[in-house]
């Protein structure tokens, strides 16, 4: 076991050298600064894409997290850069918060306030103060998550409100894209939020930021995981009733480990404790949604009976994070094959020889025809699993 740890590790560090590379040869856009707004799958670059917020705030999260698991003075220059553009094109001056997009040379686009939007900003000022120790960045992120809790958070039935007009008032369209339901709350947004006040909590740890952790922790256990099958539900009305009933693997996975950090980050034990059941009974439940050569299928409705047959690039990293941790938890090595699998999967179908990875496959094993960066495309997820394993088998090695 220790050979296979320490053999991942290698390729885990190899891995994130790729991803920062690809992203620096590929979306720095010299022309009109910051990074580009898309780039396709055969990695051109689309000159007049817009530049959605989502994709900048991760693009500064990876450059920061990489600096701050590795100084390297390319990731704070690049982390900086994202910085930059986030303060000048994307933070509204006007009503605070941020716009959802802006177009290719940074003119406003979209600019109602969504919530998961701002969550991301927040998570990657944060990350990003740990490089820089710069006050400002530590005050904009607190103003942020204040923003959050003034228009957003629902005082009477917990949780938060998707999204609101550019000057905080409320809207009919609360969708984060054409897929999604259009719900007052979700499951996502719900998620990233406790993601991005538990970074934000790292380096600003007051009680009322503690408190609203736990809440969201509460809304969890409550009302999005299952007790029946401990999947999430994506989608709820204000009142927390539930919206259709489709299955995101890859959502169950990534919740499974971001829930039980929530936990560790305000040190509750007793959340700790409760939590690392859930992970391992989510991680579990995501095993329906493995194929045999260990990739992640997107989604499942109505109860396995029918399945979306992608499998994106996200999923699949999320299931290395996840399942590694549950080993973490059980020491039941079926859980680390699991990882292991994942990371097998993604080289031997998503890897690009450039370094970045596809979007994903069908069930005909053809590349999805989606970005290699974009809106939704960005080095995040694939980034953090690199970070994250890396350490997490660093813990295991130093346990034996």
């Amino acid at each position: 076991m220790q050979q296979l740890l320490q053999l991942y590790k290698k390729e885990m560090n190899e891995e994130l050298e790729n991803i920062l590379s690809y992203w620096e040869k590929f979306t720095v856009d010299e022309k009109m600064g910051g990074f580009v707004g898309q780039v396709d799958l055969y990695n051109t670059i689309i000159p007049h894409a817009p530049k959605g917020v989502v994709l900048n705030a991760r693009i500064l999260w990876t450059y920061a997290a990489a600096h701050n698991f590795k100084p390297n003075h390319t990731n704070l220059v690049l982390a900086q850069r994202a910085y930059d553009y986030l303060l000048n094109y994307f933070i509204d001056k006007k009503f605070g918060g941020v716009y959802w997009s802006v177009d290719y040379s940074g003119n406003p686009l979209d600019k109602k306030k969504q919530v998961y939007a701002i969550s991301f900003v927040i998570y990657s000022l944060a990350e990003y103060f740990k490089c820089t120790h710069d006050d400002m960045v530590k005050q904009l992120a607190i103003q942020l998550y204040h923003l959050i809790i003034e228009h957003a958070y629902d005082q009477h039935y917990g949780g938060f409100i998707e999204a609101l007009t550019e000057d905080w008032k409320p809207i009919q369209d609360f969708r984060l894209s054409n897929k999604d339901a259009n719900t007052p709350k979700s499951m996502n947004t719900l998620l990233h939020a406790l993601e991005a006040f538990t970074n934000l909590y790292k380096i600003w740890p007051v009680e009322p930021l503690q408190h609203h952790i736990q809440q969201l922790l509460q809304v969890f256990t409550k009302y999005v995981i299952s007790p029946h099958n401990f999947h999430l539900h994506l989608f709820f009305n204000n009142n927390w009733s539930v919206i259709g009933n489709d299955i995101s693997f890859g959502h169950d996975i990534e919740a499974s480990w971001l829930l039980l950090e929530a936990a560790m980050v305000i040190n509750n034990e007793q959340l700790i404790t409760q939590f690392k059941q859930l992970a391992v009974n989510m991680s579990t439940a995501t095993i329906k949604g493995l194929d045999e050569d260990g990739g992640l299928w997107y989604e499942a409705h109505k109860n396995y009976e029918t399945f979306i047959y992608e499998k994106h690039w996200w999923p699949q990293a999320e299931s290395m994070i996840g399942f590694f941790n549950a080993f973490q938890i059980t020491g039941d090595i079926k859980f680390l094959q699991l990882s292991c699998n994942s990371w097998e999967f993604v080289k031997n179908n998503l890897k690009d020889n450039e370094g970045e990875w596809y979007w994903g496959i069908n069930q005909n094993r053809e590349k999805i025809n989606q970005d290699k960066a974009g809106f939704w495309k960005c080095p995040y997820h694939n980034g953090r699993a690199s970070i994250e394993l890396i350490n997490r088998i660093n813990t295991v090695l130093s346990s034996k």
